[in-house]
């Protein structure tokens, strides 16, 4: 684990083995991805890291910021770590990052892994995002975060693991960012829209969706990858919006057979 253009970042797997960038969704926490992590870095050296304005990276952000801005900080991190080529994983607002990435450093990516992302807003999650905002400023962090799970995961799963999800409370509420910081985000998200330029995206990019997710329907990922040049696809029917937490198995088997070149592009 270290500091690089402000970033908190840690790698795991072997030095030597091929890059692999995970960028969270909304929260930007390196931790999301710990279901995923041992597996990938089997294969990869995996660099998971904060976003910027949450979790142990710098948390100062300008006024306004855009899904650009988390493009850039993503180069920024390859710059600091001397990764001239990386492929990228990204779930939701990191999987928007990947793309803008992908339009502003092609050259800089090998192949992207996109979850439960999109191209454009999509009127659904424009409303969820609405609800939220208004849970933060009317309730405050707590609340927020109690219904946090709601638009993550599915029903059943939430009963399961409610003893988890509490127990995870604390930890959360200790490091949250902020309502400035996630209304910047949230704002950041909404105004992305890059349908106009899928073409210009040359990288073989897989994009992962799920039936039952609460938060992105799935139609906007099938609409992205309709628009992208090389597309990969995964459908899972059950999984919800961290799909990637809620079935680790099955998405990292995918995942992996999907960058080793074992199923082709649709």
């Amino acid at each position: 684990m270290g500091y690089a253009a402000g970033l908190y970042y840690e790698t795991h797997g072997p030095e030597d083995a091929p890059p692999l960038i995970l960028s969270s969704g909304l929260g930007g926490s390196a931790s999301y991805w710990a279901p995923n992590i041992p597996a990938l870095a089997e294969h990869y050296r995996v660099i998971a890291y904060d976003h910027r304005g949450t979790g142990r990276s710098d948390r100062a952000l300008p006024d306004t910021v855009s899904v650009e801005d988390f493009a850039t900080d993503i180069l920024a991190l390859m710059d600091a770590l001397e990764i001239p080529v990386a492929t990228i994983a990204g779930h939701a607002a990191g999987a928007v990052a990947a793309l803008a990435l992908a339009l502003l450093a092609p050259e800089r990516i090998d192949k992207l892994v996109v979850v439960n992302g999109w191209a454009a807003p999509d009127p659904h999650f424009l409303r969820c995002f609405a609800a939220r905002l208004a849970l933060l400023r009317g309730s405050g962090p707590e609340a927020y975060l109690r219904a946090q799970p709601l638009f993550l995961y599915p029903p059943n799963w939430i009963s399961a693991n409610d003893a988890v999800l509490e127990a995870e409370l604390p930890d959360q509420l200790a490091h949250f960012p902020g309502a400035k910081t996630m209304e910047k985000r949230i704002a950041a998200l909404a105004r992305f829209n890059v349908t106009d330029r899928l073409r210009d995206i040359h990288r073989p990019v897989l994009v992962v969706v799920s039936d039952d997710d609460m938060l992105v329907p799935s139609n906007a990922g099938v609409a992205l990858a309709n628009g992208l040049p090389i597309a990969g696809f995964c459908r899972a029917e059950h999984g919800g919006h961290a799909v990637n937490v809620v079935d680790p198995d099955a998405f990292n088997s995918f995942v992996l057979a999907w960058l080793a070149g074992e199923i082709a592009e649709g």
